[in-house]
């Protein structure tokens, strides 16, 4: 091919190439990206959370003991041009973790994707479910130790511009039993996009 027919298949294919914008994506005016007025209204449910969090996770060791809790941050963004949500969890432990949050608006629901360093995750558990009250409330079924059926559920509560709490619980089919398992509390942190606390 000669030189000038090479350049000239260039200069036409950078004359083509459009820039495309994205503006809602995560960028340094808005690093936690932000609502794309075109999702879900539902995306809104993730408000509160959007952002950085200086948070204390706490596991349960057995019945009668927690272990010491664990300095953790947890930042929540819009992703995919605002129409989903994403949040990754950094654990002075090293036990990170992050999710996927997506709503389906077909079933009325938000899909939770979950993933974490502790365990290879080849195929990602899902929790489903969306806002109840002044709360948000996952669900995934899962049995008891003892091989009991159940469902171990997620619930965020108490949020505001400040914070919020986390709890993960096993209860049973009836809800008759409830077994709380893991416990956060979240303080937000500076928004690096206007300096301001909330």
């Amino acid at each position: 091919m000669k030189f000038d027919h090479m350049v000239g298949l260039l200069l036409g294919f950078a004359a083509s190439t459009e820039v495309v914008e994205y503006p809602y994506a995560v960028g340094p005016q808005q690093p936690h990206g932000q609502l794309n007025p075109a999702a879900p209204k539902q995306l809104a449910d993730f408000q509160p959370m959007i952002g950085s969090a200086s948070c204390e996770s706490v596991v349960r060791v057995d019945q009668q003991t927690w272990a010491e809790p664990v300095a953790m941050t947890w930042v929540f963004q819009y992703i995919m041009n605002g129409m989903a949500v994403q949040d990754i969890t950094l654990k002075a432990d090293g036990g990170h973790s992050g999710s996927i949050r997506q709503y389906d608006v077909a079933n009325e629901q938000w899909n939770i994707h979950y993933f974490s360093t502790s365990t290879p995750t080849p195929q990602l558990p899902v929790w489903t479910g969306g806002k109840a009250g002044e709360r948000l409330v996952f669900w995934r079924e899962q049995a008891a130790p003892n091989g009991m059926s159940g469902h171990y559920r997620l619930t965020f509560y108490d949020m505001t511009a400040s914070g919020y709490r986390w709890i993960g619980e096993w209860v049973s089919e009836d809800l008759s039993i409830t077994y709380p398992t893991w416990k956060i509390n979240c303080k937000k942190v500076i928004d690096v996009a206007n300096h301001s606390s909330p």
